[in-house]
């Protein structure tokens, strides 16, 4: 699948390559963090697939142990039977492949005690490069746990949407459909930063060009298309 080029995967990618290309005795830990819907998934899969990064999407139920075994399972390695046989094998994969570790869903690591310093030590033990990406306040999270905060080397605000990159989001999700400048603004205007509903819209008014038959639409048209806004339909609306 094609992935649209917009501003917050290039601010990924850049701090990626400054975690794998940083000085000898620089911190090697970065966090990505933003609201959700602003495609930090998205981009972080994507870089994770330029730098051939091990990529991981914590779960709420994750104990230390079952993290350490997904982590293992991402590496293609049998996970040891212990914790700590778990984080010794980790750590030597990383350290020869000097790969990046991308953990995905990060504030699940911050409500549970001893997480965030299993990633420490994993980072600790390999000197390989390690993103966290998570929620807008998972940098005030972290602060409590200074050993960790105080390794970050890149700090990433996810950006929102903007014109640029709902062109081109609209090249990938909309092909097939030339969208006035005018209407892209208004897409932008009413999704309050997130590049998941430029995206939902996208595809909406993709499928009422092909129901129309219509190869452009215009802010004009848009009164007769099906317009996402995040809010659920009222009562007695059909959807």
């Amino acid at each position: 699948m094609k992935i649209a080029n917009i501003n917050n995967l290039s601010l990924v990618a850049i701090a990626m390559q400054r975690l794998l290309n940083r000085q000898d005795g620089l911190p090697g830990l970065g966090v990505l963090y933003g609201p959700s819907g602003f495609g930090k998934t998205t981009a972080t899969v994507a870089v994770a697939n330029q730098s051939r990064a091990y990529y991981v999407q914590m779960r709420s139920a994750w104990s230390k142990k079952v993290l350490l075994e997904k982590i293992c399972f991402e590496m293609g390695l049998p996970p040891a039977k212990t914790t700590a046989g778990c984080l010794d094998v980790i750590c030597e994969q990383l350290a020869a492949s000097q790969r990046p570790l991308i953990i995905d869903e990060a504030d699940y690591l911050v409500s549970k005690a001893g997480m965030v310093e299993l990633v420490r030590d994993i980072y600790e033990g390999s000197q390989a490069p390690v993103m966290l990406v998570g929620e807008e306040m998972l940098p005030n999270k972290l602060k409590k746990y200074e050993r960790f905060h105080g390794r970050v080397l890149a700090w990433v605000p996810a950006q929102p949407v903007d014109l640029s990159d709902a062109a081109e989001l609209a090249a990938v999700y909309a092909p097939n459909v030339t969208i006035s400048n005018e209407l892209l603004k208004h897409l932008v205007d009413i999704a309050h930063g997130s590049v998941r509903r430029v995206t939902v819209n996208l595809v909406n008014l993709a499928d009422f060009a092909k129901e129309k038959g219509l190869s452009a639409l215009d802010l004009g048209d848009i009164a007769k298309a099906d317009l996402y806004q995040g809010e659920a339909p009222k009562r007695g609306v059909k959807v």
